[in-house]
């Protein structure tokens, strides 16, 4: 999170770095010996294509020099003659035409495939050069980096080196055989001509090195705001619930604006950039007339044919010139996006190989004096000589306070982390993580920092000896949050038997195991009573599944493969107690005879292990089994006594102890119970109004109008473009005059030709100007447009209500693709290329109107030929882009969701061994859409080969009609010279338009998909809602029969509930994981959805007539899954509250209450430390605690906590717990549980169960029911104590 006003030139010198156009040859490089060779034909072919103008040229020439001599009294010509000059030259551009066609249609084909495959290879380097890197390079990353690389920075290269690099090596040729033609008629005309061109060779090299550095700018701007978008919307539930909209809107904003200021400063750039070429096409044809005439004077031309061919072939240059600064910004964007890709492919690679096939199930683990420090941050230590070991084939357990070092075990057993230089190379340059889970830690000064030092060893070898898949392959990893790809339940256990034996079996095999698998971890329950059974989606992040759905498919996944190690962190956290019961059968069932390592704050679930090791501060302080560890009454026991739920002495009927025939008889209830389809979030589509799409003109210019403040930007863009436009009708005229002066004599030769030159030169300034005020207006409208609508469209999506997130074509990737994308191809569009149309529509017009008034005959032909063949090859060419480009944006959509999916699963991923699945996968889904594209552009290159070759027939059609009409008289030569070059080549300017048609396509896309989240008039006719402030004293809630689905759904999660919880109650929510209903709860309160029916009143007012955000500054929530964003502590703290009303004081003592702030102090930037990405640099009770001190400093009149301190260790929790009781006096608190220690405290509990409420009471007359509360405590007597040992060791 950003609070600063943005600096960019404060920012990483990379920053100020030049795009390196050795770059864009290693991009090329990317491409196999099949996409080489096509390349080099493509580029013969290309070239091939690009001198059919400059052939035609010496035709044009020849032509005009036909009618001039036919014209010269006494040439002796006749008409038979001057007819068969005429018909063979046509017949030459027949020729012309018939190669420029096939020549062009397999350039642009081969290039386009190319291009669309050697961009997929890239971003699958990419994606594996990723994967082959530790966890500490992932977490230095910019949030969003990768999928912005992923997606824009591909796009951007793959335009580079398809479309773009076919125009480039088309203009080069061209340029090349213009010159060669113009040589080989006059050197001397040639070089006076070349003359001009001066200018342009020292003005580009000066503008673009300028102009790069301004755009690197911008697009850093562009990805800061792309980085607290990605943040955002991944954790949309958060930020909504926070009313933390508007701030995340403003931080995004200082960046917007940031990229706006940067993008219209390249105005003058690109103005600077325009202007020249076209001064310099204009200012040559003065030169190489007012010269050409003196060379015909003077015997050494004979007659304009030369000058007309090479005036033609500069002109070629000329204009060919600003067809190639495109291409070239393209390439120069390419080389500047690539070094985001080559950063990655060119870092450092993990040392994989080495031993393999060890006997690690018979070997101890052994930690030896290890101190461990995070690279980040050197001098706080979180492993203090550390010493322990892990026998084999026993289950040892690790306790201790919330971030002692526990979790940083895991880490360094998965080898995230290394003890030693791990790299086959220096890895300094990509070795800053910003993790650091200590709130036990060591902290050192800078002189005081030790390196990560002390060894780990499996048996005899040293764990970096051991070679890094297979020994990954060897371990079943269960997270406490477990993480579950957005695939089918199958694939996602499934995924566990990667790297083992069973790897390559039938699928017929691998269901057997995944059913087995499932049934072990009394997962198959819920799986079988699912509509699609083990086929049933997940959706993105397991969003379909509860939390312990989620778990026991993780344990499901990990025991697959029978691992001979079994690694549980926090393996049951996010479990009721009676689906913990379960799914501790589970874990004791397949940890027999194996090497279990499990991590808890629970102890309950680790009072049977073989070993327990009680940790602090980063180093082992004691250590045997339970009994031993109560006996010696030292941490562990105080531990134990913090997790004591007490039981009522005033009942002598629930003494006694639950027989263990009575837990096994009640197993299958349990489990029956625990298989309910969890329905808390469901991503089912909402009905909406359908939004319609609109077309290029009605949504660019839906903008233009809404920015109509801009009109001064409007005005100048039009007014230049037509100068710019008419200037072409002006020079025909100049063109045909000066080609007439050629029947003259001298002196009356040298006199016109002078005037008419001068005219020309007059014209060249004024094109000039106006080129320059296009540029310059154009990309300041289209930098203040685009910004403003970046902004708009982040605002919309995070305005959309939470249902709209649950879709999964708007996942959290996918919208961080299209808000990357999106605005920059709607600023490409808006910018100086969209004033080529309006410039075209000028051209016409003059042209047309000059024409008309020469000549009507030769202009209807031309017209009526020319014109029909040009614009309906556009519009077939338009038609079949638009097309082409969906295709290309849904596959490259899924793709990069797929890979932001993958990317953000890194640890589970590793854990797995699935990164060469996973990039197996995604080559599969790049690979399927190169073959869409090939099928697709096999026919559409023909449509643009015919697009481009169309004005050739056209020339034909003009020499063979205009020499009939010339052979009679009824034309002179300045009649057809005006008609031919203002009709057919004002057409061929006009056409330039076709060259926009990839942006246009594209544009159109993505102005759709930004007016689409625009809100619906719908949404306005609600009526007012009613704006209310805080509930003194808490608040009332009242559910009355109400009735609730979540959208499009079938499942009903609430039929006619009613229950009311008093103002200022203490409330909890208790029932199995699965599906009862306790979140939904949370849901509604915290207006997420709508119910249909029945009503929920909140003091007396309708949930319903509430304005949401003055209720949610009465309401806070503590989430399970706790959630930080990249910034400070302080500025975590604050979230979504005014940073301004708030002092230090009342930052520290929320710290205090929820017992952070000694840990905060302890770090060497106290409050202003950076949690770091998605903040991995917290441990997760440390993220739990500052989430839950960002709730209590809003002081809320009403206080939700789903499952609050499951992430917590004991006397952590304790406090926490101390604290809510503490701070709830005076606001009414609902508490989600499965931690029953944490709410017998409450003033009343709801039992939430199958039917709905099934008991309402405090503690302990919920015991005397002996009902289902009873039942999910779990009672046993203890002696003298009457204690609930279920839950005694859970709280």
């Amino acid at each position: 999170m950003e609070n600063s006003q943005p600096e960019p030139e404060k920012q990483q010198p990379e920053a100020e770095e030049r795009p390196q156009f050795k770059f864009f040859w290693r991009i090329l490089g990317h491409g196999t010996i099949l996409d080489k060779i096509l390349m080099g034909a493509a580029a013969l072919c290309a070239a091939g294509a690009g001198v059919a103008l400059p052939l035609m040229n010496i035709i044009f020439g020849n032509v005009v020099g036909d009618f001039n001599g036919y014209f010269i009294p006494g040439s002796g010509v006749t008409k038979d003659a001057f007819l068969h000059s005429v018909n063979r030259n046509v017949l030459f551009i027949v020729y012309l035409l018939i190669g420029k066609l096939v020549l062009g249609y397999f350039s642009m084909f081969a290039l386009r495939m190319t291009g669309i495959r050697i961009s997929s290879r890239l971003r699958l380097s990419y994606l594996q050069a990723l994967f082959n890197q530790p966890i500490s390079v992932l977490d230095k990353l910019p949030p969003g980096r990768p999928t912005n690389t992923i997606t824009t920075s591909s796009n951007t290269v793959q335009a580079a080196i398809s479309d773009k690099l076919a125009i480039l090596v088309q203009s080069l040729s061209l340029v090349i055989g213009a010159y060669a033609v113009a040589f080989r008629f006059s050197w001397a005309l040639t070089l006076v001509s070349s003359s001009s061109m001066l200018f342009i060779s020292i003005v580009y090299p000066i503008l673009i090195p300028i102009f790069m550095k301004r755009l690197k700018r911008v697009e850093q701007a562009n990805e800061k705001a792309s980085s607290i978008a990605a943040e955002a919307l991944d954790s949309i539930r958060t930020i909504v619930a926070c009313c933390a909209e508007g701030q995340l809107a403003a931080r995004h904003s200082k960046w917007v604006s940031e990229s706006r200021k940067q993008g219209m400063s390249l105005g003058p750039m690109i103005g600077a950039q325009l202007a020249p070429s076209n001064f310099a096409m204009y200012s040559s044809f003065a030169l190489t007339f007012w010269f050409g005439v003196r060379q015909y004077a003077s015997g050494r031309i004979p007659n304009v044919g030369p000058v007309i061919t090479v005036i033609f072939s500069i002109l070629l240059v000329v204009s060919t010139l600003s067809f190639i600064v495109n291409p070239v910004i393209a390439i120069s964007k390419a080389a500047s996006a690539s070094t985001y890709f080559f950063e990655m492919i060119d870092a450092p690679t993990l040392k994989r190989s080495g031993l393999k096939n060890q006997p690690v199930s018979t070997a101890d683990i052994s930690f030896r004096d290890v101190n461990f420090s995070y690279p980040s941050r050197p001098n706080v230590k979180i492993a203090n000589n550390l010493t322990l070991d892990i026998p084999a084939e026993k289950l040892t357990a690790i306790v201790g306070p919330s971030g002692c070092g526990k979790s940083t075990i895991v880490a360094l057993l998965e080898r995230w982390y290394q003890l030693e230089n791990e790299f086959d190379g220096d890895c300094q340059k990509m070795s800053n993580s910003p993790q650091s889970n200590n709130s036990q830690s060591v902290e050192l000064n800078e002189s005081e920092t030790v390196p990560n030092s002390g060894s780990i060893t499996i048996g005899p070898h040293n764990l970096y000896d051991l070679d890094l898949k297979w020994w990954r392959s060897q371990i079943g990893l269960v997270q406490q949050e477990p993480f579950t790809f957005n695939a089918t339940i199958y694939q996602n256990v499934a995924y566990g038997l990667v790297g083992s034996e069973w790897e390559n079996e039938s699928e017929e095999v691998k269901r057997e195991l995944v059913k087995e698998a499932c049934r072990e971890s009394f997962a198959s329950e819920y799986i079988e009573r699912l509509p699609d059974g083990y086929n049933t989606m997940v959706g993105e992040n397991g969003v379909k599944l509860s939390g312990g759905q989620r778990q026991r498919l993780a344990i499901a996944r990990s025991i697959i493969k029978r691992p001979p190690i079994l690694i549980l962190d926090e393996a049951t956290s996010s479990i009721d107690v009676r689906g913990e019961r379960i799914v501790q059968e589970a874990l004791d069932r397949v940890s027999k005879n194996r090497t279990t390592v499990t991590i808890a704050h629970r102890l309950s679930t680790i009072k049977m292990a073989d070993n327990i090791i009680v940790m602090k501060r980063g180093e082992t302080i004691e250590q045997g089994t339970h009994d031993e560890l109560i006996r010696s009454e030292g941490l562990y026991h105080s531990l134990v006594e913090n997790q004591r739920l007490e039981m009522g002495d005033e009942d002598p009927d629930i003494q006694g102890e639950t027989s263990k025939k009575d837990q096994e008889q009640d197993l299958p209830n349990l489990r029956k119970e625990a298989s309910r389809v969890e329905t808390s979030v469901d991503p089912g589509q909402a009905a909406e109004v359908a939004y319609k799409a609109r077309s290029l003109i009605n949504s660019v210019g839906l903008f233009l109008w809404e920015q109509r403040q801009l009109w001064y930007f409007d005005v100048s863009i039009v007014v230049a473009a037509a100068g710019c436009g008419v200037a072409f009708a002006i020079q025909s005229y100049l063109f045909a005059q000066l080609t007439a002066v050629f029947q003259l004599k001298r002196p009356e030769l040298i006199d016109r030709s002078e005037f008419w030159s001068l005219m020309f030169f007059v014209l060249a300034l004024c094109v000039g100007v106006s080129y320059y005020i296009l540029g310059h207006t154009s990309t300041c409208l289209s930098a203040d447009i685009c910004s403003t609508y970046r902004q708009q469209y982040f605002e919309h999506i995070l305005a959309k209500p939470i249902e709209f997130f649950d879709r999964e074509e708007n996942s959290a990737g996918s919208l961080s693709a299209r808000l990357s994308t999106d605005p920059t191809q709607l600023q490409e569009l808006i910018g100086h290329q969209m004033a080529f149309p309006l410039i075209s529509v000028f051209t016409i017009v003059g042209c047309i109107a000059i024409a008309f008034s020469f000549g009507w005959k030769l202009t209807l032909v031309a017209i009526f030929s020319a014109f029909p063949l040009i614009v309906s090859a556009m519009f077939i060419r338009v038609r079949y882009e638009v097309q082409f480009e969906k295709m290309n944006a849904a596959v490259f959509e899924d793709s990069s969701q797929f890979a932001s999916e993958a990317i953000s699963a890194f640890r589970t991923v590793t854990s797995l061994t699935l990164e060469d699945t996973i990039t197996a996968r995604y080559a599969d889904l790049l690979q399927d859409h190169v073959k869409k594209a090939f099928l697709k552009a096999r026919f559409t290159m023909w449509i643009f080969a015919i697009s481009d070759s169309i004005d050739l027939p056209c020339m034909a059609l003009c020499f063979w009609y205009g020499g009939r009409l010339l052979s009679t008289y009824e034309y002179d030569v300045l009649t057809f010279m005006v008609i031919y070059i203002a009709v057919v080549l004002g057409g061929q300017s006009a056409g330039q338009f076709g060259s926009l048609i990839p942006n246009v396509a594209q544009a159109t896309g993505a102005s759709n998909r930004i007016l689409s989240v625009r809100p619906s008039d719908r949404n306005d006719g609600d009526g007012e809602k009613k704006i209310v402030g805080r509930f003194e004293g808490g608040a009332r809630i009242d559910f009355k029969s109400v009735n609730f689905k979540y959208p499009t759904r079938d499942v009903t999660v609430f039929k006619n509930l009613n229950f009311m919880i008093e103002k200022g109650q203490f409330a909890a929510l208790v029932g199995p994981s699965e599906g009862c209903g306790k979140s939904t709860v949370i849901n509604l309160l915290e207006k997420f959805y709508d119910y249909q029916s029945g009503s929920i009143t909140v003091d007396g007012h309708d949930l319903r007539t509430l304005d949401v955000s003055s209720y949610r500054q009465s309401v806070s929530l503590v989430s399970q899954e706790p959630t930080l964003y990249q910034g400070s502590v302080r500025d975590n703290v604050l979230l979504g509250v005014d940073p301004a009303i708030f002092t230090d004081e009342d930052v520290q003592k929320a710290c205090k209450d929820a017992n952070i702030h000694d840990f905060i102090v302890s770090l060497p930037e106290g409050y202003n430390t950076d949690v770091g990405l998605r903040g991995l640099a917290m441990s997760s009770g440390q993220k739990q605690r500052i989430c839950i001190a960002r709730a209590l400093i809003r002081n809320p009149s009403i206080l939700l906590l789903d499952e609050a301190t499951s992430s917590l260790d004991s006397e952590s929790e304790k406090h926490v717990q101390d604290a809510i009781e503490r701070t709830a006096k005076g606001r009414t608190v609902v508490v989600v549980a499965h931690r029953l220690a944490t709410i017998q405290n409450a003033d009343v509990i709801f039992v939430f169960g199958e039917g709905g409420i099934e008991e309402v009471g405090n503690h302990y007359s919920l015991l005397k029911k002996r009902g289902a509360y009873y039942q999910m405590t779990g009672f046993t007597d203890n002696g003298n104590n009457k204690q609930c040992e279920s839950q005694a060791l859970d709280r």
